[in-house]
C-alpha cells in the first residue's frame, strides 16, 4: 500500500505548509559519518517502481527495500521532491560531541541547506533531538507512515552507502562496500589485525574488546563540558 502523509496529520487544506521529513542513517555504525536527509514534497502522489507482473514497489522505509530498489528510488526521488538536502557529522564530531549532539548537528546542516526553511519537521522515532527553534513532530515508524520521511530514509541510506563504498579501495580488508561501516565478520577481523582507520569512531565500545588497540579509545569527560576529550 502506498504511503501518504495523511498519517502524520497533513490534510489537503494545509498543502501550503512546508513539511520536512527527516531521517538518519549510520547511528550504530563503527566507522563513517552519521548522515541525515531532510526532504520536502508538495504531497503529490509518490513515485512507484515496477514489480513483477502488475505489482508495483511502493516507497517506504529504506530498510524494507532491496539495494536495487533503493538505488532506483534514489534516481527518481529528486525529481519528485520539492527539495531535499543532506547533512552529516564526522566520526571526529561523534567522538567529541556524543551521538545525540552529532545527530542534531547533521540534521541542522541538512535543514539549513534547504532552499527554504520548513514550517514543520517530522522526525522518525520518539525522541526530539532537534528541539528549538524547529517545530518538530516525532512519529514512531514515520519512515513507514510518511512518504516524506521514507524519501529522506532512502536518500540518506543511498548517500551514506556510496560514501562508504568510496572508502573501500583504500581499506579493502574492512569490507566497507558491504558493511557500510557496521559490524561484520570481515570488519571485526580487520580491526583485530590492523586497528581502526581514520574513519572509525574511537569512542565506541568495540575498542574495549581489542586489547591491542584499546589505548586509542577516546573518552568524553562529562565534567569538562561538551567537546572535551580525555585520552586514557
Amino acid at each position: 500500500m502506498a504511503l501518504v502523509d495523511g498519517g502524520s496529520g497533513e490534510r489537503a487544506e494545509t498543502r501550503a505548509v512546508r513539511i520536512a521529513g527527516v531521517d538518519e542513517v549510520g547511528r550504530g555504525a563503527w566507522a563513517g559519518p552519521v548522515v541525515v536527509c531532510a526532504a520536502i514534497t508538495d504531497l503529490s502522489p509518490p513515485p512507484v517502481l515496477p514489480g513483477r507482473g502488475k505489482r508495483t514497489i511502493a516507497l517506504t522505509d529504506s530498510k524494507l527495500l532491496t539495494e536495487a530498489h533503493r538505488e532506483s528510488f534514489a534516481e527518481i526521488l529528486p525529481g519528485w521532491l520539492d527539495s531535499h538536502a543532506i547533512g552529516a557529522a564526522s566520526p571526529e564530531e561523534i567522538d567529541e560531541l556524543g551521538m545525540t549532539a552529532a545527530l542534531r548537528r547533521a540534521a541542522v546542516r541538512a535543514l539549513e541547506a534547504l532552499p527554504e526553511p520548513p514550517d514543520v519537521v517530522i522526525l522518525d522515532g520518539g525522541h526530539d533531538f532537534l528541539r528549538t527553534p524547529w517545530r518538530v513532530r516525532c512519529e514512531v515508524k514515520a519512515d513507514q507512515r510518511s512518504v516524506t520521511v521514507a524519501a529522506a530514509s532512502v536518500l540518506a541510506k543511498v548517500h551514506r552507502d556510496r560514501l562508504m563504498a568510496d572508502l573501500a579501495p583504500d581499506f579493502p580488508a574492512y569490507g566497507f562496500a558491504d558493511s557500510a561501516g557496521y559490524p561484520s565478520p570481515a570488519h571485526q577481523k580487520a580491526l583485530e589485525e590492523h586497528g581502526p582507520t581514520p574513519h572509525h569512531r574511537l569512542s565506541w565500545s568495540y575498542l574495549d574488546a581489542l586489547p591491542r588497540w584499546r589505548h586509542l579509545k577516546k573518552h568524553r569527560d562529562p565534567m569538562a563540558g561538551e567537546g572535551q576529550l580525555s585520552l586514557l
